[in-house]
């Protein structure tokens, strides 16, 4: 069974997105991972805070009344910051699912550090005004303490809580990223070991030895190629249908190669070429046979640069040559052939006494419709070419032109 490249490109194509997705929600986790330790690391800030503001020292009540309100202050804003960080907490959100739960922790936290800041912010005021005896002072600061040890404690169980949420979801990335790695790991070897044999069919289609005719082709697409090229060397070996002097098709072999190749499924757009040498006639009177030969030969060479597997170049006369292109746009057809055109223009051939002679090409271009037989494609052709030579040689002439 064939393999298609579309398909397997199409599903590696799907396999990078894949891993693309992967990456991106992996990033997010450790966004995430990052977030949770900012939380704890905000909550032992608040711990630290609160203990600060039990034991700021009453020599200085002033400065000591400074410290708290900065503190205070301080302790809003991380309490606040606490819910900031929860938005970036998805696994919390909907897998834990503990929006309502965390919620509620973090009012009774605000409750707890308003409370805490109020009898911190009095009794320190208490102080500075003097107004508080022994018996006061250790009362104020009894309640204070015990403000501290109850917001701590809720801290703390919000500490604990962060830790088992963070192993449950530890547990759940583990499993995650396990399956992901087991999953690239497979499709890496599975698209490497396809990716592998499309390179053997390509390096079978290059080679040119003979120890490689035994290899099995693995895509559809390399076996329709492969069955082109070897339906184009068949046509070729035969002497019946190769001209002797340029090694091209001569036009029974343009008959049986247009053959073989019209059944093939192709949906470019086929276009015939009629070509011919002008003033050849009268140049064969002037020139050697040998030189005559050289001509034809350098010609029906730079025509074969262009050839395709799929198209078929012919001379079908003693000066003319046919070209039937298989190209994805009519446009893409005939600039080629002007192309082949201007590299024949370009061709210096030397001639002892006579110096450099020149080599120009009239042609008659054709869009061939699927249905229109090769023969009336040719006369088409034909009609196209006698109206190039008409209206001063060295062009192409369209169909359409005529």
């Amino acid at each position: 069974m064939k393999h298609s490249i579309k398909k397997i490109f199409k599903s590696l194509n799907i396999y990078l997105i894949f891993i693309s997705v992967a990456s991106l929600i992996t990033l997010l986790l450790t966004v995430e991972h990052g977030t949770s330790i900012k939380k704890i690391d905000n909550l032992n800030l608040q711990k630290v805070l609160l203990l600060n503001l039990t034991q700021l020292q009453k020599t200085d009540i002033e400065l000591a009344l400074i410290q708290a309100k900065a503190s205070s202050s301080q302790l809003i804003i991380e309490t606040q910051k606490l819910s900031t960080f929860y938005q970036y907490n998805i696994t919390q959100k909907f897998i834990i699912n503990n929006s309502n739960e965390y919620a509620r922790d973090l009012k009774k936290l605000n409750e707890l550090v308003g409370k805490f800041n109020l009898l911190a912010n009095r009794y320190y005021i208490d102080c500075a005004d003097n107004n508080l005896n022994k018996k006061e002072d250790e009362l104020g600061l009894g309640k204070l303490k015990d403000s501290f040890h109850y917001s701590v404690q809720h801290i703390n169980s919000m500490i604990f809580k962060e830790f088992t949420y963070n192993k449950k979801i530890f547990l759940i990335i583990e499993k995650f990223v396990f399956l992901i790695f087991l999953i690239i790991i497979v499709a890496t070897l599975f698209y490497r070991k396809k990716l592998q044999q499309i390179y053997a069919d390509i390096l079978f289609l290059y080679s040119v030895e003979q120890g490689k005719k035994n290899h099995m082709i693995f895509t559809e697409e390399m076996d329709a190629i492969a069955l082109r090229m070897k339906r184009k060397t068949n046509s070729t070996d035969s002497p019946k249908m190769t001209d002797k002097v340029t090694g091209l098709k001569n036009f029974l072999g343009l008959r049986n190669s247009y053959a073989e190749r019209k059944n093939l499924k192709d949906s470019n757009v086929k276009t015939v070429t009629v070509l011919e040498i002008d003033s050849f006639s009268k140049n064969n009177k002037i020139y050697p046979e040998e030189f005559i030969q050289l001509i034809l030969k350098k010609i029906a060479f730079t025509l074969s640069l262009y050839e395709q597997a799929v198209d078929t170049i012919a001379r079908t006369d003693y000066n003319q040559f046919v070209l039937i292109l298989s190209r994805p746009t009519k446009e893409l057809a005939f600039k080629e052939i002007e192309m082949i055109q201007e590299s024949i223009r370009e061709l210096k051939f030397s001639i002892p006494d006579k110096g450099i002679v020149n080599i120009t090409l009239s042609g008659g271009f054709m869009v061939k419709p699927p249905n229109m037989h090769l023969d009336e494609a040719l006369k088409v052709a034909t009609i196209a070419l006698v109206h190039a030579k008409e209206n001063g040689k060295d062009r192409i002439s369209k169909e359409k032109e005529i």
